[in-house]
């Protein structure tokens, strides 16, 4: 068969039916929508049943950490009677180091269930060590693709780790440059082996994450006996958030969902000039906005993980505050984690000062960490590559050209973006993409759903773009 780029792209919806096993034509609305909540059926895997697979497979039921001496840091910035008690569910219990083990899961015990003799996964890292552990569990081959590289062969310490880790647990690991070609591959090793498509996005994926905002739930409330008031959970492609919001529904739980990335605004993550000034490779805007606005920019036709139907509220860090809580986490708390996590921690060590004593703000996950995941090669990298490194004000940190570690903890400072402008965004390109106006505006239903909002706020975004 032709395996050029173009024909290997005409051919995407095949590969993908043969690969996933779902027709989501069958989801599709005759307008622009489809239905969400069909997709996320359509797995024949109830909550239940998850949990069962998760349990028997390394993964879940994962310890929920009362983060004290972070915890009264916090209020000593704070004013009297305020600083919410912070608490940390330690998703580096899991199998693999990682909440992506909820999602990988599920994945590839279907992928054995189904038949299939192996599975693939295109991503940086954590999701791919993710996949490798559960295939290893299930006796499957495993294939991850990499973005690992810019033009020159230079590869980040961090996703260098990453791949070794993959590799660790009998994965081969195929890297490649940053650019279009991620995409073309994945669909080129799909054809060839015939192997199941273990993707980030699939119902599959994101239903292994519901597992773990009900976990929290319940076990905040066990023990604090009330449900937190709020939850912070990093943002990239959106599963992590989406997932675990449905969770938090499930236990009738009224959380305040929340979403933190890293700023890195200005730099462009297909870039080969900006792919290694970036000194994160998940959590960061670069991910988190574009999934919110186009979340079906993904390996599958729809993607199940939909950010703005939940969040509530979105926060960035900079890469220097994120750097300094991982610090703080490891020498306050006896944790050594990785920076994914710690992008929500420094984010909920903001808002904490901002809510009262007998609050609380869950941090719902973490990380592994190992030897190119540490702040050390990180910054040396970031060094390396003409980034200025040096202690001041978070605030002045340009992505890109500086990374600014606090002077001190008072100066970690989350800033709130508005949601409003990202709604705006994902209708600016759906009416693009649809070639829409106001007097062919169809699936306006499904347009409230997808943006959260009622059909008058509908009305007045569509009247401000």
């Amino acid at each position: 068969m032709d395996k050029t780029y173009e024909a290997i792209m005409a051919r995407k919806n095949e590969i993908l039916l043969k690969s996933v096993g779902l027709d989501y034509k069958e989801f599709e609305n005759d307008g622009i929508g489809f239905d969400f909540e069909k997709m996320m059926d359509s797995t024949g895997y109830d909550y239940d049943l998850m949990e069962t697979i998760q349990r028997d497979n390394g993964v879940g039921n994962t310890p929920l950490l009362d983060l004290k001496n972070i915890t009264k840091l916090a209020r000593k910035y704070a004013k009297p009677g305020y600083g919410a008690k912070i608490l940390l569910k330690d998703e580096a219990c899991n199998a693999s180091g990682s909440f992506k083990a909820r999602r990988a899961s599920i994945s590839v015990y279907h992928a054995k269930k189904l038949g299939f003799k192996g599975v693939i996964a295109a991503t940086s890292g954590n999701y791919g060590a993710a996949v490798a552990s559960q295939a290893a569990k299930h006796g499957l081959k495993c294939i991850i693709v990499q973005e690992c590289y810019d033009s020159e062969l230079k590869g980040q310490p961090e996703i260098i780790e990453k791949a070794r880790k993959c590799e660790a647990f009998g994965a081969e690991v195929v890297r490649l440059t940053v650019g279009p070609e991620l995409f073309y591959q994945l669909l080129l090793l799909l054809e060839e082996t015939g192997y199941f498509n273990a993707s980030l996005y699939t119902p599959f994926g994101i239903g292994g994450v519901e597992t773990l905002g009900y976990e929290l739930a319940i076990q905040t409330k066990e023990k604090y006996g009330k449900f937190p008031e709020s939850v912070v959970c990093t943002n990239a492609g959106g599963g992590n958030l989406t997932g675990t919001a449905r969770g938090l529904l499930r236990a009738n739980a009224d959380s305040l969902v929340i979403a933190a990335s890293v700023n890195l605004s200005g730099l462009h993550m297909a870039s080969d000039k900006d792919f290694n000034k970036k000194s994160f490779t998940t959590g960061h805007t670069g991910f988190g906005i574009p999934f919110s606005i186009n979340p079906d920019r993904s390996d599958v036709p729809r993607s199940a993980g939909r950010p703005l139907r939940y969040m509530d509220e979105y926060y960035t860090v900079s890469q220097g505050e994120v750097f300094f809580v991982t610090e703080m986490l490891a020498e306050l708390e006896g944790l050594e984690r990785g920076p994914a996590g710690n992008t929500s921690l420094a984010v909920a060590f903001s808002l904490a000062q901002k809510m009262k004593e007998d609050e609380i703000i869950v941090v719902q996950e973490t990380e592994y960490t190992g030897a190119g995941k540490h702040i050390q090669p990180q910054l040396s990298f970031a060094i390396e590559n003409g980034i200025n490194v040096e202690f001041g004000n978070p605030k002045d940190e340009v992505p890109g050209k500086s990374i600014i570690l606090p002077r001190n903890p008072s100066l970690i400072s989350a800033r709130k973006l508005n949601i409003d402008d990202l709604r705006k965004s994902y209708l600016r390109s759906v009416i693009k993409v649809h070639s829409l106006t106001k007097n062919n505006l169809v699936d306006t239903d499904y347009l409230c759903e997808e943006l959260r909002i009622d059909k008058n706020k509908l009305e007045k975004l569509l009247g401000e773009i």
